[in-house]
């Protein structure tokens, strides 16, 4: 037995590929994806500067700052920091941005597959 081809899904099943092209839905993919892609660029190249200057410019990277601390130690020690601010803001943004919007889809979806 073969099922005819229908537009909509049966009462409680959901249309996962019209949810995806939604509006909403989108929107949110958009919001995350603003956030994330530059962040991520910016990243990347403030991790690769640090290692081509490790790599390149010894003597810039060996300066004294304190002590014994010097200018690639900094840096170093600034990939981690600008991790953990990366990470926190992260948070946030998904918290307060994110979080709502995609709650809204999942409470939909949760109706509509419960049939209401």
């Amino acid at each position: 037995m073969t099922e005819s081809p229908s537009d909509a899904p049966p009462r409680g099943r959901i249309d996962y590929i019209a949810e995806e092209n939604s509006p909403r839905f989108q929107e949110l993919k958009r919001a995350h994806r603003s956030f994330v892609f530059p962040l991520s660029a910016f990243f990347l190249i403030w991790y690769f500067v640090y290692v081509l200057l490790a790599g390149w410019a010894k003597d810039f990277m060996a300066t004294p700052v304190i002590g014994d601390i010097n200018v690639g130690l900094l840096i170093g020690l600034g990939q981690f920091v600008t991790t953990l601010v990366i990470t926190l803001w992260y948070v946030s943004f998904a918290n307060n941005r994110l979080d709502p919007k995609s709650a809204a889809i999942r409470e939909d979806l949760e109706k509509q597959e419960a049939g209401a």
